[in-house]
């Protein structure tokens, strides 16, 4: 079984040789830059730069040596472009580290901050002096009612938030010859890899909102403006399905899973309430994802952070296949209920190892005990690819991340290993 029939095999919930692995197949899975240049200094790895691909995390490519020493299952799109050094430029990380950046990426230095600038030359993020990642200080639509709102110039507005600034691939105009060289790049990875390929489209219903008008903006515009929300749930999803039948048309043949995003969960309940994702949300992921797979043999995956456990029933009705990074120190969401309540009918891609507590801050010995009971609940029936619980912080020990990769290649179906 290779990497590529190993996870599809999961999500499927279908016997598999031992439990798929996922480390940097996409953006909430990953590492940052700084302790992947201390993973690799603790692997003997000197060769290769330390490649920044998402600039606003912080995150580093994961190079092919890092992937097969912990047989890792999965790889991220994105690989698949800016293969050419000459693509990217020099940037130097928080703590000295020198490293490269997508040459398309508009920094900025003033005084002793960097700013992240939209294609425009918009100031849309800020990194001050001793943060180890960038904040968004633009929201574009922020002076303007939402009630009022026509959403003429949504597409506009999107270019104008942070979040939009894109990773490799996502760099790509939607037009004749941005999707020509995204299928060249995705079919070229997919002759180049039998693992399994991740592609980030995105499509956020909740947050997107926030963005572009203010957290505080929207969340009042839920309680007070719901019929506004429903027609602006309603305009993004008309962007999205026309960006993704362009963009899926393109790359559909070559990728194996495609993930959307929405994070809907507090670290102790829901952000909303479940009556209120059904009415202003899950109609139109059920579009989406119901659209992706008529234009693809594709598997749905959905990141959504936080305290979710209610939305799990719906997320499956509405056609979900898996979901990550699965919280499991958030309200609600330890494994064992988890699994018994909705591991039957969904995939979890995540929960393998909660790193807000255990991998920052425990021996790696505790680290790999607790990736190993995490694994006897999850991997029962299959059902479950591992990931940590979302990207592995700049703090994190190198032991620490090797022993929690070292126990993810050792557990086995049923919960061994």
């Amino acid at each position: 079984m290779n990497s590529r029939e190993r996870v599809r095999a999961a999500i499927e919930h279908r016997p598999v040789d031992r439990v798929p692995v996922d480390f940097g197949g996409h953006r909430s899975s990953g590492i940052m830059a700084i302790a992947y240049a201390r993973l690799k200094e603790h692997l003997g790895i000197t060769s290769g730069d330390v490649y920044v691909y998402d600039i606003i995390q912080q995150l580093a490519v994961v190079e092919p040596a890092v992937l097969d020493e912990f047989g890792v299952d999965t790889v991220e799109m994105g690989r698949g472009f800016l293969r050419d050094p000459a693509q990217w430029k020099e940037w130097t990380l928080p703590d000295g580290t020198p490293c490269k950046v997508p040459g398309y990426v508009n920094l900025e230095r003033r005084g002793d901050d960097w700013l992240l600038l939209s294609k425009k030359g918009t100031p849309v993020g800020v990194q001050k002096r001793g943060c180890l990642y960038f904040d968004q200080i633009h929201f574009p639509l922020a002076d303007r009612p939402i009630q009022d709102d026509d959403f003429a110039d949504l597409e506009e507005a999107l270019d104008e938030v942070m979040w939009s600034v894109p990773h490799p691939g996502g760099h790509l105009s939607l037009d004749e010859s941005g999707l020509a060289e995204l299928a060249r790049g995705a079919e070229a990875l997919r002759g180049s890899t039998d693992r399994a390929i991740v592609a980030l489209f995105g499509g956020n219903l909740f947050e997107t909102p926030q963005m572009l008008y203010g957290m505080q903006r929207y969340l009042e515009s839920l309680a007070l403006e719901p019929k506004a929300c429903f027609r602006l749930s309603e305009a993004l999803t008309r962007v999205y399905v026309a960006n993704l039948e362009k963009w899926l048309g393109a790359i559909g043949p070559w990728v194996d899973v495609v993930l959307f995003g929405d994070d809907l969960g507090g670290q102790h309940r829901p952000l909303i309430s479940p009556a209120m994702y059904r009415e202003l949300y899950k109609p139109f992921h059920r579009t989406m994802w119901a659209r992706a797979r008529e234009l693809a043999d594709v598997k749905v995956q959905l990141h959504s952070c936080g305290a979710i456990e209610p939305f799990l029933g719906d997320f499956v009705d509405a056609g979900l296949d898996a979901v990550n990074p699965v919280q499991i120190s958030a309200g609600g969401m330890d494994a064992e209920t988890l699994k018994a309540r909705h591991g039957a009918r969904l995939c979890f891609w995540g929960g393998g190892c909660d790193t807000r507590e255990v991998l920052p801050s425990h021996t790696p010995e505790q680290v790999a005990a607790h990736v190993r009971r995490q694994g006897a609940v999850l991997a029962r029936g299959s059902g479950f690819v591992f990931q940590q619980v979302h990207n592995v912080m700049a703090d994190v020990p190198p032991a620490n991340v090797a022993a929690m990769l070292r126990a993810a290649a050792g557990l086995r179906p049923g919960g061994g290993s």
